[in-house]
């Protein structure tokens, strides 16, 4: 804004011969000034084009260059040095006007078009043009992974896709391959006969030393197919018929147990006391019973603390992990009939389940 003092309009002709150069009307005209003391108090030159101007003007009428410090201001203007090129003196080479006068920075081209400044992207247009390669190199990225990932996760499904045996897990032993238990009710294991400490020695005609060699087998055998096993139990070797199944078809029985209406029966002993015994001049082996908990259906049949239980319901029982799997498939408030070693007796013993 401009201040509001009175504007003085000064209308100087002057003639110049038409062989006069044109670079001496500015010496010229400063020698006019210097030899007219009564304009110096209202009359000021402009910095960059050299018109007289009055004094009471902030900017150059012909070339609009800024002419000094209004009243009104109170800070000093500060001259920026990367300016573009033409637009403060001594920067580059002047932009010579239409008249011979150098141009101010909004001064108008020779051929009529005002300059224009480059336009500098936003913010917004960087994030938008980020976003789109971010896009298209997560494209480029899903269809090069897509397959390769499909790839391992068909050759995954066929490593895992085998056959089980029903049982908890196999271990290495003396002649072969053993386990703790058989599980889950209604499996392949429990079907053929099996028992927890069972020694397989053969599975469908090939013979078994590790537990790999085990996992190897049934990852060759097909689901669905019946295969000769031959086991050891009590020191005598036994046959029997397998039929293995599918991991979902192991999982659904478990889940029929797990979810059974009728709930897990109660025998009344501390499992975790319970360890497996050999039971003396015999190849047999047994689960000795810890401690008994009162006034449950364990305690109230007559079991007792030291007992060895060699059978369950019909069922040898030769690891403790075997027992507890028995205990709990057995139906609430059932009597089932178990058979204990006590000081080398036999004892047949019925006991009503409780229910946990």
């Amino acid at each position: 804004m401009q201040p509001e003092s009175p504007v003085w309009r000064i209308d100087i002709c002057y003639y110049f011969p038409s062989e006069a150069p044109r670079k001496s009307i500015r010496s010229w005209m400063s020698s006019e000034m210097s030899m007219k003391p009564e304009m110096d108090a209202t009359v000021t030159t402009c910095g960059n084009c050299h018109s007289p101007m009055p004094k009471e003007l902030r900017f150059c009428r012909n070339c609009g260059f800024r002419l000094g410090e209004g009243t009104a201001e109170y800070t000093e203007t500060v001259r920026f040095q990367n300016a573009p090129p033409g637009t403060l003196p001594g920067n580059s080479s002047p932009n010579y006007g239409p008249y011979g006068f150098t141009a101010g920075p909004m001064a108008v081209s020779p051929g009529g078009r005002i300059r224009k400044r480059r336009r500098r992207m936003s913010g917004m247009t960087w994030m938008f043009l980020g976003l789109l390669i971010f896009f298209i190199a997560a494209g480029v990225f899903t269809s090069i992974i897509k397959p390769i990932r499909d790839n391992i996760h068909v050759q995954i499904a066929q490593s895992v896709s085998r056959s089980y045996a029903g049982v908890d897990d196999f271990e290495t032993t003396d002649g072969g391959v053993t386990f703790a238990n058989v599980e889950p009710p209604g499996g392949p294991a429990d079907k053929a006969g099996l028992v927890g400490g069972d020694i397989i020695t053969t599975v469908d005609g090939q013979p078994v030393h590790s537990d790999d060699e085990m996992t190897e087998i049934l990852r060759r055998i097909p689901i669905g197919k019946t295969v000769d096993v031959v086991y050891i139990r009590d020191g005598e070797t036994k046959n029997a018929k397998l039929t293995t199944i599918s991991r979902e078809e192991l999982d659904r029985l478990d889940e029929l147990f797990s979810s059974r209406p009728q709930g897990r029966a109660q025998f009344g002993y501390e499992d975790g006391q319970a360890e497996r015994v050999e039971i003396p001049n015999t190849k047999m082996f047994g689960v000795q019973l810890g401690k008994i908990l009162p006034n449950r259906p364990a305690d109230l049949a007559g079991i007792k603390q030291g007992d060895i239980v060699v059978e369950f319901d019909g069922v040898p029982i030769r690891t403790s992990d075997e027992f507890l799997s028995r205990v709990r498939r057995a139906l609430p408030y059932s009597t089932v009939k178990v058979v204990v070693l006590r000081n080398g007796e036999r004892l047949e013993i019925p006991v009503k389940m409780g229910k946990q």
